[in-house]
């Protein structure tokens, strides 16, 4: 029973550091990861094709890191 409880330790302390359940953390870094994709297809795009997407990723980068500074104001 303790390797299944150090086992389960591992899901859901960095997930209790956040104030968030473990599915809640999933979530949410997910559609984080899911947005930082998205930025950097538009970077890539942009490095093509240089008159799209100007300020796509620079837009999103500023948005995530301000979501980010928030969650941690909250805590």
């Amino acid at each position: 029973m303790v390797k299944f409880e150090k086992f389960q330790l591992l899901f859901q302390e960095h997930p209790a550091s956040c104030n968030e359940s473990y599915i809640q953390h999933l979530i949410n870094a997910a559609l984080f990861g899911a947005k930082l994709v998205i930025a950097g297809i538009a970077c890539i795009v942009h490095a093509i094709l240089p008159f799209l997407f100007v300020d796509t990723a620079s837009n999103q980068v500023k948005k995530l890191n301000e979501e980010l500074r928030s969650r941690f104001q909250q805590e």
